[in-house]
């Protein structure tokens, strides 16, 4: 497939996504999770006009669009005129809630003074290879294209084919010519035509076309299941997927923003409820792994994809569904799918498909394991549950465990409350001489391109252990079985010991190792020590230091030095040229939550405004922002970015 880097707007249900561009081309479309499997080339449509060529809807020198959402929804409409005949078309695409079909509606209205006879084409190829090649078969009202494995039927309601051709129509579509006898072909492209007929001035007609995805199975059965599908009401199922959403927003409205009052408030707004709106269509509903967003390069040419899940991304998304009392797929993230990814030795890869699968990865990220341990104590906090905390406790000594194996390996830091015998020491320093290697391999930096000590890690390994002490601490408070085991609180108060032995050592070396005398300020790691974002990690979300400490401060300083942009933006860190470098609103947004923990919110809102100015024109927020256009440049709808979003949010509500 060609490489379309910018999905415009995403719309979906619970086991289905599709993304759109700027003018209405369909994209991409998952099923029947977020991440696997895709299915589309391309998937063209377009109308032929009295004796025209054809003219394609999402490219023709004469059209225009415009395009937004049904209010409160992740209904999308497309409207595109042909300024040439004057012929409008309002393209509406949606997902129904409880059937795995995306319905493409039309309604062409004649605007011009003269008759309009249109006929209407889809030119469809899907991705074909050696082990799973597309064949189609015309069905009723439409085509079945299908490999071994799938079935992906484009087929209209109450209506005929015209004409169709399964092979060579790309020689010849776009003079709006297909002709083809055969029913049935080997070819991963085909096209159909439906005839919409006479159109008189004013007049408007609707055609309404569905695509269902669904296994290959046995052929009867796949027509008997386009033909109920073609007897639903489609009017009603617009209907209910409306009130679906308009009812999903409201119900985690929890934040209660205030009605606007400015266009720079409805902005807020509007970003705020497209979160609310987009957090769904990035979960997995049976194991609650989140993608970090839809997939924008699936060839490998900018980057290593994105349509995976990340556990350090996604403790920041559970942490703004907590936000939004979406707690029920918060815990399920935890209960599921981190028990289901978690290795024998405690510690989780870089990233996972959500169905628990391993995906493709390049190396080891320590903070991703920390982070779990951070995220499960952040969801007790905002729900109270004992009986969550005591559910994932083995699962969260684990990950300490192994984190604890990891700085002893890295840094030299023992546990100091344990005192050793001489035979014991000798024993160590022994195996140390005999195999000086390390037994874990060193650790990516969260940006996945450095490898070494960063205080990022370092930070999130800190507060992993503050949060398995807090952990012991409330489960001994609130368990009886936990109170009234002795030889279970004996053990729990030695590693609480150990453990905040390791924390005093973590910080002390931090303070040795990555604080920079020269800069007066703390840096990013021990190699290049330059100023990343991901510094305010220590402060915020992670609590190593306070924000007004006097070297935090030293630190803030030489950020905005180095890696604030002219237009007010930050990069992530200095010389970033991933992008070409450009700001990203993770880093404004974390910035902006410095400033409310320091109490500075006039400088918050300066850091906040950039991020809400530069956001899509659908309200999604990007990883990127073009420091020349200020308008999104890569990875739209980022998970990310909108949880950083709401987090921030809410600190602003509470600190009013």
């Amino acid at each position: 497939m060609e490489n379309k880097y910018y999905n415009e707007a995403i719309i979906g249900n619970k086991n289905m996504i599709a993304t759109f561009t700027g003018k209405g081309e369909l994209e991409r479309m998952y099923f029947p999770t977020k991440d696997y499997k895709q299915f589309i080339s391309f998937f063209h449509t377009g109308v032929k006009i009295n004796t025209s060529d054809l003219i394609y809807l999402h490219d023709d020198i004469n059209n225009v669009y415009k395009q937004y959402y049904e209010p409160d929804t992740n209904i999308l409409n497309t409207e595109i005129t042909n300024t040439y005949f004057n012929l409008k078309i309002l393209q509406t695409d949606y997902m129904p809630i409880k059937e795995n079909i995306l319905i493409k509606r039309y309604i062409f209205i004649n605007e011009s003074k003269i008759d309009l006879n249109v006929n209407f084409y889809i030119h469809s190829e899907l991705l074909s290879d050696n082990n799973n090649f597309v064949g189609c078969k015309i069905i009723d009202g439409g085509m079945l294209q299908y490999a071994h494995d799938f079935a992906f039927s484009t087929f209209a309601k109450g209506k005929n084919l015209q004409k169709h051709q399964i092979n060579g129509s790309k020689d010849t579509i776009k003079r709006g010519e297909i002709h083809d006898k055969d029913y049935i072909g080997m070819s991963n492209d085909s096209s159909i035509c439906y005839d919409i007929g006479l159109l008189k001035p004013m007049e408007k007609k609707t055609l309404e076309v569905c695509i269902l995805i669904d296994e290959n199975k046995n052929i009867s059965k796949m027509e008997d299941e386009v033909e109920r599908i073609k007897k639903l009401d489609l009017k009603k199922e617009y209907t209910n997927t409306k009130s679906y959403w308009r009812k999903f927003v409201k119900n985690h409205n929890r934040l209660n923003i205030k009605e606007p009052e400015s266009s720079y408030e409805e902005k807020i707004q509007e970003i705020y409820k497209r979160s609310i709106l987009l957090f769904p269509l990035l979960s997995n509903p049976e194991t609650g792994g989140i993608i970090a967003s839809p997939e924008i390069d699936e060839n490998f040419t900018r980057c290593g994809r994105y349509a995976y899940c990340w556990t350090r991304d996604a403790i920041f998304i559970t942490k703004a569904l907590d936000i939004l009392k979406m707690d029920k797929e918060t815990e399920k993230f935890y209960k599921v799918f981190c028990k289901n990814t978690q290795s024998k030795n405690g510690m989780w890869e870089q990233r996972f498909f959500t169905d628990g699968k391993l995906a493709p990865c390049w190396g080891y990220q320590v903070d991703e394991t920390a982070s779990v341990v951070y995220g499960v104590l952040e969801h007790y906090n905002y729900t109270k549950s004992t009986k969550f905390l005591k559910e994932n406790l083995q699962m969260c000594e684990k990950a300490v465990d192994f984190l604890k194996r990891y700085i002893k390996d890295w840094l030299n830091i023992e546990d100091k409350t344990v005192k050793k015998d001489k035979v014991q020491e000798e024993m160590e320093k022994e195996m140390q001489e005999k195999h000086p290697e390390h037994k874990y391999h060193v650790s990516y930096d969260l940006w996945e391109m450095n490898e070494g000590i960063h205080l990022y890690s370092l930070a999130s390994i800190y507060s992993a252990f503050e949060c398995m002490i807090k952990i012991y601490r409330i489960l001994g408070n609130n368990i009886s079985d936990f109170e009234n085991n002795r030889l279970k609180q004996e053990k729990v108060a030695k590693e609480e010991r150990t453990l905040e032995n390791l924390q005093v050592q973590l910080k002390n070396y931090i303070n040795e190792n990555l604080y920079d005398e020269d800069k007066k300020s703390y840096v990013r790691n021990l190699e290049d020590k330059k100023m990343d974002i991901s510094i305010l990690g220590s402060v915020v979300p992670f609590n190593v230091f306070k924000p007004k400490e006097k070297k935090i401060e030293n630190t803030i300083e030489r950020i905005n030095l180095s890696i604030r942009t002219y237009t007010g933006g930050y990069q992530r860190f200095e010389f970033d040229h991933y992008m070409n470098g450009n700001p990203w609103p993770i880093a404004n947004l974390w910035m902006t939550l410095y400033y409310l923990e320091a109490g500075e919110k006039k400088k918050a809102k300066e850091t906040f405004d950039f991020v809400v100015k530069t956001a899509g024109k659908h309200y999604l927020l990007g990883e990127q922002v073009d420091n020349s256009t200020l308008k999104p440049n890569w990875v739209l709808g980022l998970g990310w970015s909108h949880a950083m979003f709401i987090i921030v949010l809410e600190k602003f509500l509470n600190n009013t």
